[in-house]
Formats: C-alpha cells, sequence, structure tokens
C-alpha cells in the first residue's frame, strides 16, 4: 500500500530557553545545516550559539506563539487534515527537527500498511538544509529501520506551473486593496559556500549575476537560480513591471558570505529611497513561522518605518489554502496511480 510523510522544518514544543535550546542544538548540528568540520561546528554551536542564543529565539518565538502550539505546527497539521479529506493513500506528517520526528512518521504509516511511502518534503526549492537533509535522513531511517519500505520523493516543484499559478493567485488576493509601490520576494538565506558545493558540474555556479540565468545542469540543485525562478515566473504571472519587483535573502547567521542582497538592508534601502509602501512575500516557504511572523511581519516592518515607510504588508504563506490543498492532493493522486 501506498502512503505520503509530509515533512517540514520543526519548531521548539515551547517557546522557552530550555526547549528552544534542545531544538537549535539539533538543528544547527546537522552537517548540511553548519557544513563544517564537526569538532568546528561542536565549538561553535555547543560552545558558543547555545550558550547566548536560546534566551533571543525563546523571546521571538513567545511573540508569534499561538494557543493552540506553534504556528508551522499548527498550520502543518491543518494542511494535513485537509489532505486526507482530499485523497485515499495514508498520509502523516513529521519533522526534520524536533519531537515530530521523521521515524515516528514512517512508523505511522508502516503501522498502517503502507510499503511504499512518497517523501514531500515542504520546500518549493532545493537546498542541502531543507530537501537535502530530509531525504537523506529518510534514507539512513528506512535502511536501519524499515528495509522492507520502498522510497520515493516529490521533487523541487519551484517552476512547476501550476504551483506557480497558486502562489500568484494568493499574492493577488492578498494585495487586492492594498498599497504597494514595491513586492520584495524574500527567500531565506544560505552560504554562498553551499551553493557551489550543491553545483554538480563543479564549475557553473559563480555566485554573480549572470549563472543563474545561463542554462546548465546545475539548476536542478541551485537554491539561487531556484529562487530567482520563482521570482521571474510569479513577476511574469502577475504582469509585473521589473522596476516594481525584486528578490532578497533573510535569516542569515554568522560571519560567512551568505547569499545577497540581504532582505533587511534592502528594506532600509526601500526606505531610505523614498518607498512609502510595500508588500514582501516570502515563497521559501510553504508555512508561517518564526522566519515569516517575526522576522519579516514584525522586525522588517519595525525597519520600514524606521526609515519613513509608511504601509507594509506581509503576505501569508500557502499555508492550508484551499488552491494549495488541491494542487499537492494532484500530485498526490498522480503519484498513487502509477
Amino acid at each position: 500500500m501506498k502512503g505520503v510523510l509530509l515533512v517540514n522544518l520543526g519548531s521548539p514544543d515551547s517557546p522557552t530557553p530550555k526547549d528552544v535550546k534542545k531544538y537549535l542544538g539539533e538543528f544547527l548540528m546537522d552537517e548540511r545545516v553548519i557544513d563544517v568540520p564537526k569538532w568546528a561546528r561542536t565549538l561553535l554551536v555547543k560552545g558558543i550559539i547555545l550558550n547566548t542564543r536560546p534566551k533571543v529565539s525563546a523571546k521571538a518565538y513567545s511573540k508569534i506563539w499561538w494557543e493552540e502550539g506553534s504556528p508551522l505546527i499548527v498550520l502543518s497539521e491543518r494542511l494535513e487534515n485537509k489532505l486526507k479529506k482530499e485523497v485515499k493513500v495514508p498520509i502523516a506528517l513529521a519533522m526534520r527537527y524536533g519531537s515530530m520526528t521523521i521515524k515516528k512518521g514512517l512508523q505511522n504509516l508502516v503501522d498502517l500498511g503502507v510499503d511504499e511511502v512518497l517523501i514531500i518534503p515542504l520546500y518549493p526549492q532545493f537546498a542541502m538544509a531543507t530537501t537535502e537533509t530530509i531525504l537523506e535522513l529518510s534514507k539512513e531511517l528506512i535502511d536501519k529501520f524499515f528495509p522492507n519500505l520502498n522510497l520515493s520523493n516529490l521533487p523541487p516543484f519551484y517552476n512547476d506551473p501550476d504551483y506557480i499559478k497558486v502562489l500568484s493567485s494568493t499574492i493577488k488576493a492578498s494585495l487586492e486593496g492594498k498599497k504597494y509601490e514595491h513586492l520584495l520576494f524574500s527567500y531565506h538565506g544560505i552560504p554562498e559556500r553551499h551553493i557551489r558545493k550543491s553545483d554538480i558540474t563543479k564549475s557553473h555556479c559563480k555566485i554573480d549575476k549572470s549563472c543563474c540565468i545561463t542554462p546548465s545542469e546545475a539548476h536542478k540543485y541551485c537554491y539561487k537560480h531556484q529562487c530567482l525562478e520563482v521570482t521571474r515566473l510569479v513577476g511574469e504571472e502577475l504582469g509585473l513591471k521589473e522596476s516594481t519587483y525584486s528578490t532578497s535573502f533573510q535569516s542569515r547567521l554568522g560571519f560567512d558570505p551568505w547569499l545577497r542582497p540581504y532582505t533587511d538592508r534592502t528594506i532600509e534601502r526601500l526606505g531610505k529611497e523614498g518607498t512609502k509602501s510595500m508588500a514582501i512575500v516570502t515563497p521559501a516557504f510553504v508555512s508561517d513561522c518564526l522566519e515569516t511572523l517575526e522576522e519579516i511581519a514584525m522586525e522588517g516592518e519595525e525597519i520600514f518605518h524606521e526609515v519613513g515607510g509608511k504601509y507594509f504588508t506581509t503576505i501569508p504563506c500557502l499555508n492550508d489554502n484551499p488552491d494549495w490543498v488541491s494542487l499537492l492532493a494532484k500530485w498526490i493522486k498522480e503519484w498513487s496511480s502509477q
């Protein structure tokens, strides 16, 4: 029997420093998130970050925490429940980090009689720290605990025409009646070295303005190219003028070069240049989370107002939008009928 495992990033169990520290420890010790030798990663994470960041992050989580729990978890569960009404195959939900483990999700499916599972990483674009780490851990768990389980996965869907239409329609609906002079597409940032490490040609990616628009096999695993493609395709779908929208990258960590331009500095620049109204969408996420609800909707708006901006509109992620649910259901039905 076939079954589906939805996998999102994860969340602390509560917005307390203790739970946030536990969550961050697991997340940041992942070799595909901080991709340095283990001794250096251990020194950085356990020796420095976990001694300072949990209190700051806990405060941020507290600002966005819902009565039902973590927004990312709650929204992912709503998506799961709506999908179960649309498809006949068993569906389970897991997180890459935290207590809702991939192992538990796979076990839930196996207990229902599933012997063939489709992993759906809930990320439109490929990245080492998202899609790759989910799939590699899933393979390890299946080899170790579920040897009779066959695995397949939904590939990145960043340029799928139906996805672009759903994303575009949600943006259009969110902006109806709103004032905005500029639409900013903000994606989660990653270190530039991740782009080079993911380059299967070992020569194409230069992190410049040309390689992302020059056709190459490298684009299959190039996060930056895939982000820029989402922006370009949505811009075309909505008929936007080139001067009215742009791309940036948020959530950088440490001192290594990360993908540019940075979102916070872009918001600041737009305000200083005289932009009075802007909107921002975050297409690297399908579920609203700390990075969208606190970093963008709160910190981003504060930056914009400090430099003279007046109207700041945050566009929600796809979450459990009916059109998004229908599209996921379509992909699952296509897979399950093969």
